[in-house]
């Protein structure tokens, strides 16, 4: 028996399983009455199987058309998706969309705007990865990345668009039991030469060789003379618990363990602790966005203005 099934038999297959009847299923998909009924006649008698029984006023489904309805289901929601994707495509959505997160930005309200994506995009291959601020632009950069949800940068750089989308405070911390809290003045505080022979945790690039070369949030704020570097800020968190130095983190990260009583914020008597940043959605000029990416910039910006 040759292949009978195709778009147009399924179609029809599944409209008078759904209608209940031939006239019915006709005026669903705009045909006339007589044509359903040959078309089922004309598949039963390929399959050599009977799908309806007409023995009453109208047909009945068969067990064996029972049977084929999951299946025959199925393959027209792919068809469907196929033939979505498709306009999709040829309407100018990406293949994939690639978003790269400053890791100090993983808590941010990102993921409820591509819930949104998602629903109204569902065949869209979306890939979200974290990398340092600098890592994540170069990958913006090099074509690797459609956006990129970073720290505002430093200085403009005319390779790139942005929409502001939040912000985010960092605090210096240090974990409640470290050495350094014995130091503290009958005020309560601590001075800058004080504090700049205790190590510092960096979060910054894997591949710059000093924190203070690089155009990044790090630069305003490396103050101690010897430091680690770390590509992950919950990393730097734990050396700060284990009393292995100090580092500037996201409140919404530390406040946890600033609640229970194992880090504080350093009490600094000739520096505010707390350097609010904005956080922008950044894509390249230097390549149009897809729709998919246009979408989410549109999400983010929307979500970012209800909150204000």
């Amino acid at each position: 028996m040759s292949a009978v099934f195709n778009s147009e038999t399924i179609s029809i297959f599944l409209a008078v399983l759904d209608s209940g009847s031939f006239s019915a299923a006709s005026r669903r998909l705009g045909r006339v009455p007589s044509a359903i009924s040959m078309a089922i006649a004309n598949l039963e008698a390929e399959l050599a199987l009977e799908l309806f029984d007409r023995s009453g006023r109208e047909p009945k489904p068969t067990a064996v058309a029972r049977a084929l309805e999951p299946q025959a289901r199925l393959l027209m929601n792919q068809l469907q998706q196929l033939n979505t994707q498709a306009l999709e495509l040829s309407q100018g959505l990406e293949t994939r969309l690639t978003l790269v997160i400053a890791p100090e930005l993983q808590s941010t309200a990102w993921v409820d705007p591509l819930k949104v994506l998602a629903q109204e995009y569902p065949l869209l291959d979306i890939q979200v990865i974290t990398a340092p601020q600098t890592d994540a632009l170069q990958l913006l950069h090099n074509g690797s990345a459609q956006l990129a949800l970073v720290f505002e940068r430093p200085a403009a750089d005319g390779r790139e668009n942005f929409q502001e989308v939040g912000q985010e405070t960092l605090v210096a911390v240090i974990a409640r039991t470290h050495p350094l809290m014995q130091q503290v003045s009958a005020e309560g505080n601590l001075n800058d030469s004080q504090l700049r022979p205790v190590r510092q945790i960096l979060v910054s690039s894997r591949n710059s060789e000093t924190p203070r070369s690089e155009s990044n949030l790090n630069s305003f704020c490396t103050i101690s003379e010897h430091y680690w570097r770390v590509d992950n800020p919950e990393v730097a968190l734990q050396l700060v618990i284990a009393e292995l130095g100090w580092a500037w983190l996201p409140r919404t990260l530390v406040q946890p363990w600033i609640n229970g009583r194992m880090v504080l914020e350093l009490p600094l008597e000739n520096l505010t602790n707390g350097e609010e940043l904005w956080i922008d959605l950044v894509w390249s000029r230097e390549r149009p966005l897809g729709l998919g990416a246009q979408r989410f910039v549109a999400l983010m910006a929307e979500q970012y203005r209800k909150t204000r």
